[in-house]
């Protein structure tokens, strides 16, 4: 499951330096969600690309739901790899 993969993953990289650096290097590959989901799954964190897409469509799709037409939701707030990414960073400068 999507979510407890990036989890497990971010519970690796809080207190593995080189593992963060590892997962930055990943968004200067070709295709950067494949190489994240490849090193997610070397590290025994399962996670797939498509299911990185869905929780991301699946989290608007709840946004949009809740908002009762008040306010349409941030499009970025449901960019998972974006908000995963964010996270790593933040370790980074901590």
């Amino acid at each position: 499951m999507l979510k407890d993969g990036l989890f497990e993953l971010l519970e690796k990289a809080r207190t593995n330096s080189a593992l963060r650096k590892r997962i930055l290097e990943t968004k200067k590959a070709e295709d950067p969600e494949l190489a994240l989901c490849e090193l997610a799954t070397e590290l025994g964190c399962g996670v797939t690309v498509g299911e990185i897409y869905q929780q991301g469509e699946r989290y608007l799709s709840d946004l949009e739901d809740g908002c009762i037409g008040a306010t349409a939701p941030i499009k970025n707030w449901g960019e998972t790899y974006d908000q995963f990414f964010a996270s790593i960073e933040g370790m980074e400068q901590n």
